[in-house]
């Protein structure tokens, strides 16, 4: 039975010694284990900061365009408001410069008009008469009717259809 216990304890001391031994082992590779994910751990950690230095980098690059961008626009709409102002004079100075030249042209006419009427009516006839028959249209409707009748009378009849047509207009 000593026997036995001896032997029993034998083979248990060498169960726990290799029990110990893988143990042992497991232990080792457990460390080296942890070492690599240690490693693998800091590598992520160093890309992590990596990624977030370029985040912080891409929004201050975002943020200064976006500035940029604002202030171009308000440079563009500054140019807008100038040039529809300008825009704006120039249209009334155009308004202005038309209505002066109607004015000029109306007195011009009147002149005109009243040279015609201190004429001979055969005198005014001959000058009308080698106008252009818009133009001559132009002055008779400025004169008198009675006037105008003289100076047709003494007109090329063909001269004086033509006139009276344009005149009817």
């Amino acid at each position: 039975m000593r026997l036995l216990l001896l032997s029993f304890f034998t083979f248990t001391s060498l169960i726990a010694l290799d029990t110990n031994n893988k143990l042992f082992e497991c232990t080792e590779i457990f460390k080296a284990r942890k070492s690599e994910l240690l490693v693998e751990l800091e590598r992520i950690d160093e890309q992590k900061q990596a990624l977030s230095a370029l985040k912080a980098a891409t929004e201050e690059l975002l943020k200064k365009r976006e500035t940029k961008l604002s202030q171009e626009e308000e440079v563009v709409e500054r140019k807008l408001v100038e040039i529809s102002s300008k825009e704006k004079s120039i249209k009334r100075m155009l308004q202005r410069n038309e209505k002066i030249f109607k004015e000029m042209k109306s007195i011009k006419m009147n002149k005109i008009a009243q040279t015609f009427a201190k004429m001979k009516a055969g005198s005014a006839a001959n000058v009308l008469s080698d106008m252009d028959p818009k133009e001559a249209a132009s002055i008779l409707s400025s004169l008198k009717p009675k006037t105008v009748g003289k100076i047709l009378t003494k007109m090329d009849s063909k001269k004086a259809s033509t006139l009276t047509l344009l005149l009817a207009k």
